[in-house]
């Protein structure tokens, strides 16, 4: 276990346990510093992937308790945690915090410096505000899904990173961060609805951008930045790999060319987009000749804009994240070091994941709230 730093050391954070995006959030803020404490439900039923709690990364650097919170008692606990803390984030389904007592009414007036975060994936109010969904749902209505994958074929899921994870929990962190900041200035709390439909269209601002300037054509793998492009995408390898290339810029493009060895004059022009097939097929047909390692060997480190397209297993061993520890081990399981860095407060995983309930005693009393 560290012991606590980073810039928001000396913040308290009460975390209403879920899963998905708001843990992440919660991870955010104590990879950071933050004195989050975790409240699980007494009796909770499963939820998401069940495995073993050593192995949940997102509920890492924080003490659990647990509070039956449709209890009378459960829930007068928990408002007294709230008035000694700076904020409180929850991922349920409107309405459901309210009808617990627990909502941003109850605990404002438990504490009106209160930034009281909440989670959704359709938002506080709207037509499908009630409705159930997940990261894939989120990020199909709000305009990205379609946008992702090959040009025949349907589009593929990328794993739950824009929806859950970046236009969820790491726009909650910003909103809270946000708040919190005025908070320190005004006296006042405030709520912050975070909703993935939102923070996925967020995300999607250049591209919109793109789109009404009439650069972004409809269809996938029909742009610059979807693969459409044979200077922007993943190409096989000899050995059965993959490398990435991200030529975009002319002079980057230029080198490109100069080190695959093609001769910029038998190949059509960069911009004629009828000609990107063939294009393609060349730059295909040179990267095939070489292994993924020979390529490294090749391209890794110029201005060619190239990665070897690595599995998870490989990622944290890579000279580069390995020397700036960009990985990390606890109790065996590897997962991705906090980020971003900071120099004078650096962050840290405070401690590893908990279980369920594990520090209920010992939260009440450094919190100074006797039990109910």
């Amino acid at each position: 276990m560290s012991a606590a730093s980073g810039p928001l050391c000396g913040v308290k954070v009460v975390e209403i346990a879920g899963m998905g995006p708001a843990p992440f959030c919660a991870m955010l803020l104590a990879d950071m510093g933050a004195d989050v404490v975790r409240v699980e439900r007494a009796h909770a039923p499963e939820r998401g992937i069940p495995v073993d709690p050593r192995f949940e990364v997102l509920n890492r650097g924080r003490r659990s308790i647990a509070l039956d919170l449709k209890t009378p008692e459960g829930a007068q606990t928990l408002l007294r945690l709230v008035a000694r803390a700076d904020m409180l984030l929850e991922g349920f389904r409107p309405g459901v915090m309210e009808r617990l007592g627990l909502g941003p009414a109850e605990c404002s007036a438990a504490n009106t410096r209160l930034v009281y975060g909440r989670m959704t994936g359709f938002g506080q109010d709207g037509p499908l505000a009630h409705a159930a969904g997940h990261d894939l749902n989120y990020i199909a209505l709000a305009g990205a899904l379609e946008a992702i994958g090959p040009a025949e074929g349907a589009p593929v899921p990328p794993l739950n990173l824009l929806g859950d994870f970046g236009g969820g929990g790491m726009l909650l962190a910003v909103g809270l961060l946000a708040a919190y900041a005025e908070a320190m200035r005004s006296g006042q709390g405030q709520v912050v609805d975070a909703a993935m439909v939102d923070g996925t269209a967020l995300l999607m601002a250049s591209t919109f951008g793109l789109k009404a300037a009439g650069v972004w054509q409809s269809g996938r793998a029909n742009n610059i930045l979807d693969g459409g492009a044979p200077w922007y995408g993943v190409y096989l390898t000899a050995d059965g790999r993959y490398v990435s290339l991200a030529a975009i810029e002319p002079r980057f493009y230029e080198e490109l060319l100069q080190r695959l060895e093609l001769d910029p004059a038998a190949l059509p022009p960069r911009k004629d987009r009828a000609g990107w097939p063939a294009l393609r097929a060349a730059i295909a047909g040179r990267i095939l000749r070489r292994t993924r390692s020979q390529w490294q060997d090749t391209l890794e480190g110029s201005d060619v804009c190239f990665a070897p397209v690595l599995s998870m297993d490989e990622a944290p061993a890579h000279p580069h994240l390995a020397q700036r520890s960009s990985f990390v081990t606890m109790e065996g399981v590897v997962q991705p070091a906090p980020a971003p860095r900071f120099s004078r407060t650096p962050s840290a995983i405070q401690r590893p994941p908990p279980l369920p309930g594990a520090h209920t005693d010992e939260v009440l009393r450094d919190w100074g709230v006797a039990a109910c």
